[in-house]
């Protein structure tokens, strides 16, 4: 393979192509000023040069900080962690179906637990949805389920305070447009005004949607057409099932259970994020071309540890950085 022209396919390609830290500068630049010139993060002047021994860029103009890196802006700042090593690390995350663990992450590159646990939450960060493509419409598949460890798994403590119904897990609610996209996100109930300010937020009024017999505590007839399917009775009546969600959710608990094994309810956002962009990128990209849109959206967002280990329920807000 032609290092200085082709871009990697595979795996195995990634990682031998950005063991090359001259590929990895010539990848980030073209990501982050494409065909343009470089410039500076802070003031937005091209009054810039590269200094190939620090390997960082430094602006000519008048202010502080003149001096930034290929990481300066990205989920990357401040990381001691060379970019060869960060890129394929990405490439796994994004590519890897059932998600990539911290503790492989530590064996394959040679970086802490701690630090590739870290890596692997601001990768995730990359992976949110902002929520560009519109409201869901047409045929949507809306379902909750528990995430949670099992009773007979807990110590005695936790399973006295009562388990029963779901009791002492998290609630996690999904939506699913039939031959398009999903979304997922924690809810702290299943009561009626919360599921109804999440199916009002997402699914596009006239909509249909395709739920359990748990819709009859929140349906609204003036706004979608609702379809109820019986589980107790049957999981599918004709076109009237929930068998999509289904699927996502089999995927999500595979692997939070096989990979993960051990996911804190405050951080659970971000491992539902990881699937759903799995889910909705699985095709037609190849892992190429998954790879490079997760890596266009590396810009702009920043994850502190700090931030990280603050174990609030809501999600917190990024800082802001400068344009470029």
């Amino acid at each position: 393979m032609d290092k200085a022209k082709k871009t990697p396919t595979t795996l195995l390609e990634a990682v031998s192509y950005f063991s090359d830290f001259e590929n990895c500068k010539d990848y980030m630049v073209q990501l982050r000023w494409g065909k343009g010139k470089v410039t500076c993060p802070r003031c937005g002047s091209d009054n810039v040069s590269y200094l190939p021994n620090a390997r960082v860029f430094k602006c000519y103009e008048k202010h502080s900080l003149a001096k930034f890196s290929l990481k300066v802006g990205t989920i990357f700042e401040d990381s001691p962690i060379p970019l060869e090593k960060w890129l394929p690390v990405m490439w796994m995350l994004v590519n890897c179906k059932n998600g990539v663990s911290s503790w492989e992450i530590h064996r394959a590159i040679g970086v802490t637990q701690k630090s590739a646990w870290f890596m692997l939450q601001r990768g995730r960060l990359a992976m949110q949805d902002e929520l560009t493509g519109g409201m869901l419409s047409g045929e949507v598949e809306v379902d909750e389920t528990y995430i949670g460890g099992k009773a007979r798994n807990m110590h005695a403590s936790r399973r006295r305070r009562g388990l029963e119904g779901g009791a002492g897990k998290t609630i996690v609610l999904g939506m699913l447009e039939r031959n398009g996209r999903v979304r997922a996100t924690v809810v702290p109930d299943r009561g009626k005004e919360v599921i109804q300010e999440n199916v009002r937020g997402n699914i596009e009024a006239g909509s249909a949607i395709f739920s359990d017999e748990h819709a009859r505590n929140w349906r609204m007839d003036d706004e979608y057409k609702h379809n109820v399917v019986e589980h107790a009775k049957a999981y599918v009546e004709g076109n009237v099932h929930t068998n999509g969600m289904e699927n996502f959710w089999a995927l999500l608990k595979r692997g939070l259970h096989g990979t993960y094994i051990s996911v804190e309810p405050f951080h659970l956002f971000r491992y539902i994020d990881e699937q759903a962009f799995r889910f909705n990128n699985r095709g037609p990209m190849n892992d190429s071309q998954r790879f490079s849109y997760v890596m266009r959206k590396i810009v702009g967002k920043r994850l502190t540890y700090k931030g990280l280990i603050g174990k609030v329920q809501e999600r917190p807000a990024e800082e802001e950085v400068e344009p470029f």
